[in-house]
């Protein structure tokens, strides 16, 4: 008796297809290094430093690895995964931090939607800022032309595999990410046409002298026995509750969700330590230290450098990389390896002085401080910004001054028909934090095909379909749904739920 096994012919063909991109591609300064063609589910291995296996449940997809030598001394390493079934578009990512890592699960989460999608190292392997070291070429890669290489190579790519370019290409990236997609708007307004940049690390600069001071303030580099300002986390946990008292309310609602930090002026005074008050409390020194903290950072001259830290983003358990006790690493690695090119560094005694020179230096033009978005609006493109009122990182109302510049560079009140920026109570550094958070800004959160609760699928609405989206939707499983406002839109409570007024 003969058993017959009857196989698809079709995925034969797609699997030779995919190969022979191996051989058949020759693009300007790109060398293809691996083509796999993957037909099911799995975990493959990973190039790099920065993890070495990465799930693949978007399968069947042809995965393609290839480098551009961006100069003679820098190059990109990228990979293209492109799925059998494809909607004609493409999806570019972005990095984070300092790096440095292919978005192996932002690859995963574009195959399943359907995206040709592509992400790269950045310029570099690894999550550090050695490799700035002596080597400005790599820092331009890593602040502005890793993803402008990525889009042009990775484009060229997908119309070689497909036969057809894509029809709209679009941008999804967080912290870093969210720097990068907006400097691509900025430098390189063709490369996409549409761009969801989270909780973006814009004014780059300012940003980590901002991260280090706050290090600084509280003892870092600390020492033993620590420094009397440095605050011990039972002294933070204090601190989060008293700013809850004094602000949880605000919003209509006690729910130890702050929703407009901006509007909480917290008085750190209300629990300094009293005469023979020693517990759950601060002591003058660590009052002085908080408050300095909650309070913007202003240059010599006065001017501002940077907003205050937000009151309630302290409680989220990330904020021990900047209050623990160490110099914050990226503005240590930023300011050591890129702005100093030294080998090493001391950084106790760092201060305001740092503003005007490492604005001098700006290497790479990373600060993505800049309102003329006037090529990216004038050409049609879309831009969603979207950024967490508890992000212990980067500040959320920064996001509002970038939003501010754009509106005064384009003599604009309003830039709905282009830009919209999403404030989301309660969320932590990109996703997470209290409440609902998730809204399809990554692999993971909200897997949803529904543009109202996913914030990449509503930008593909608002670029192909014109549908500009009014509000998000997060989810959570615990506390259900939000609806998260558009700024300058405010979130009130209306004795039942949380509505947008203007």
């Amino acid at each position: 008796m003969r058993c017959w096994l009857l196989l698809d012919p079709s995925r034969f063909s797609q699997s030779a297809k995919c190969l022979a991109l191996k051989n058949s591609l020759h693009l300007e300064n790109t060398t293809i290094l691996n083509v796999t063609y993957i037909p099911a589910a799995t975990n493959v291995s990973t190039p790099g430093t920065c993890q070495s296996t990465a799930p693949v449940t978007a399968a069947p997809l042809c995965r393609v690895y290839f480098v551009i030598n961006t100069t003679s001394s820098s190059a990109v390493h990228a990979e293209a995964w492109l799925p059998d079934t494809w909607f004609g578009r493409f999806l570019g990512l972005g990095n984070g931090g300092l790096g440095g890592c292919i978005d192996y699960a932002n690859l995963d989460y574009g195959t399943s939607l359907h995206f040709a999608a592509v992400g790269s190292d950045n310029g570099h392997d690894g999550t550090v800022g050695t490799q700035f070291l002596n080597h400005p070429e790599v820092i331009n890669d890593f602040a502005f032309r890793a993803v402008h290489v990525k889009a042009v190579i990775g484009k060229q790519i997908v119309q070689a595999y497909y036969g057809a370019p894509a029809a709209k290409a679009y941008y999804l990236g967080c912290s870093t990410g969210g720097r990068q997609g907006t400097q691509a708007a900025l430098k390189f307004p063709e490369d996409f046409d549409g761009i969801v940049a989270g909780s973006p690390a814009t004014d780059f600069n300012h940003l980590t002298i901002w991260q280090g001071l706050l290090s600084h303030y509280v003892g870092a580099p600390t020492s033993t026995p620590a420094p009397p300002e440095f605050l011990l986390p039972a002294a933070w946990a204090a601190v989060s509750a008293e700013i809850l008292r004094q602000c949880d309310a605000l919003d209509g609602v006690v729910d130890g969700v702050i929703t407009e930090p901006d509007a909480c002026e917290f008085r750190p005074e209300a629990i300094q330590c009293g005469a023979g008050n020693a517990v759950g409390c601060l002591t003058a020194t660590q009052v002085s230290a908080v408050k300095k903290v909650y309070t913007p950072l202003f240059g010599l001259q006065g001017e501002l450098v940077y907003p205050r830290y937000s009151p309630g983003a302290e409680a989220d358990p990330a904020q021990s990389q900047i209050f623990g006790g160490s110099f914050f690493s990226i503005a240590q690695d930023w300011g050591q390896f890129a702005i100093l090119n030294v080998t090493e560094h001391d950084f106790s005694h760092f201060g305001l002085k740092a503003v005007d020179f490492w604005d001098s230096i700006n290497p790479g033009g990373i600060a993505t401080f800049d309102g003329d978005l006037s090529a990216f609006r004038n050409r049609g493109g879309k831009l969603l910004t979207y950024h967490g009122r508890r992000d212990p990182l980067i500040s959320s109302t920064n996001s509002k001054r970038v939003y501010d510049l754009i509106s005064h560079t384009l003599s604009l009140p309003l830039l709905d028909d282009f830009y919209r920026l999403f404030l989301i109570p309660g969320m932590g550094h990109c996703s997470g934090g209290l409440g609902p958070t998730s809204f399809g800004q990554s692999d993971g959160l909200n897997l949803v095909n529904d543009s109202t609760h996913n914030i990449l699928l509503a930008m593909v609405d608002w670029v192909e379909g014109g549908s500009a989206p009014a509000t998000i939707i997060g989810v959570d499983a615990a506390n259900g749904t939000r609806t998260h406002c558009r700024y300058p839109m405010r979130s009130v409570f209306n004795g039942t739920v949380f509505v947008c007024e203007e």
